[in-house]
């Protein structure tokens, strides 16, 4: 059978793998043992399953094929901050971010080649949507960056954040198929707590969320608390008027109890006023949250740049003085456009 005719393995369920297995006359621990070698060791080929009979190998190679990622180029940048270019089974290319501080390692990975959407400060959004990632494809970002972690810093991966290339909601199944798989007892075990799904701020999609009962921290890239001051910023947020995404974001706090992380960037000219400053005040203030204050990293792009530093100052003692949380986050890996914002701002898909 040729490769291309095969099924992909990772996209079936235990329960299928099982099904195979009982047509084909073997006993149902063999699909407990393939699973566990896809999802627990993260294995690419079938040769590697040493628990399997050569039979039992041939067969699955006869029937199955793994997709898996390879690492097509990697680049470190001074601060240690490790972007890898990801190539998938079809040549399509996604980056993927091993973040490291002195206690903790960061993985940001891709959950769509390119974005559906058009926030005017993001590399990823001008390539446009090609396709959603699969879960596996998710997952083996996961897998690669925890090895380099341990091979790098010695250490195993912490931490997960979905603020790589494309929008984790707009490929809501496959985003939550990976969660799944990293973070079941039979796939990594890694804890939902340390895992945080980034979104531009879809309502109806963060009410499914709640709805659906996740475990994972949800932020929110903001960027301004004015209606037309965000459509400026994030066009497609014509579609989805903050009353609508503060409903959303009190049935998550509602549903699940957790606090929302609002991702803000002070853009010079754009959002930097007072007027700016006071509705985020009142945002906040009825909305259990956060909030993180990025610097903001080039794209190449003139019309936007980085507000005056007594401006963030002013962001950041309006939030204090009124008792909502705020950090300001200075980027990583900028010299190697692997900073928030930046992915895919100079790589050729």
């Amino acid at each position: 059978m040729d490769t291309k005719d095969k099924t992909d393995i990772r996209a079936l369920s235990k329960e299928a793998i099982l099904a195979f297995f009982t047509e084909k006359g073997e006993p149902a621990f063999r699909a407990n043992q393939v699973y566990q070698w896809l999802w627990q060791k993260g294995v690419h080929d079938f040769e590697s399953m040493t628990n399997l009979s050569k039979s039992l190998r041939d067969l699955l190679q006869e029937h199955f094929v793994i997709n898996h990622i390879n690492i097509d180029r990697q680049q470190r940048s001074t601060d240690g901050t490790l972007k890898n270019a990801i190539k998938l089974h079809d040549g399509y290319v996604v980056e993927s971010v091993l973040i490291p501080t002195k206690t903790r390692s960061t993985a940001c990975v891709s959950s769509q080649v390119g974005c559906s959407l058009d926030c005017t400060f993001c590399a990823t959004a001008a390539l446009k949507r090609m396709r959603n990632l699969n879960a596996d494809e998710i997952y083996d970002q996961v897998v690669a960056i925890d090895q380099q972690s341990r091979l790098y810093f010695k250490r195993p991966l912490t931490n997960i954040v979905f603020m790589g290339m494309g929008e984790p909601l707009m490929n809501y199944n496959q985003v939550l198929l990976a969660i799944d798989k990293i973070t079941h007892p039979e796939g990594l075990a890694m804890s939902p707590r340390r895992i945080t799904l980034s979104t531009s701020g879809i309502p109806k999609m963060i009410q499914k969320l709640a709805d659906d009962g996740v475990k994972f921290e949800l932020a929110v890239s903001l960027h301004s608390a004015r209606q037309e001051v965000r459509e400026q910023i994030m066009p497609f947020a014509k579609q989805f008027p903050l009353e609508d995404l503060k409903a959303a974001l009190l049935h998550w706090y509602a549903t699940t109890k957790k606090r929302i992380t609002f991702e803000y960037i002070v853009f010079k000219g754009v959002n930097d006023t007072d007027e700016d400053i006071e509705a985020l005040v009142r945002f906040c203030t009825n909305i259990p949250s956060k909030v993180n204050i990025i610097e903001y990293n080039t794209i190449d792009d003139a019309t936007l740049s980085q507000a005056a530093p007594d401006r963030v100052e002013a962001y950041i003692a309006a939030l204090n003085r009124f008792k909502i949380s705020v950090t300001y986050r200075r980027s990583r890996g900028k010299d190697i456009d692997a900073a928030c914002g930046q992915l895919a701002n100079k790589i050729d898909l």
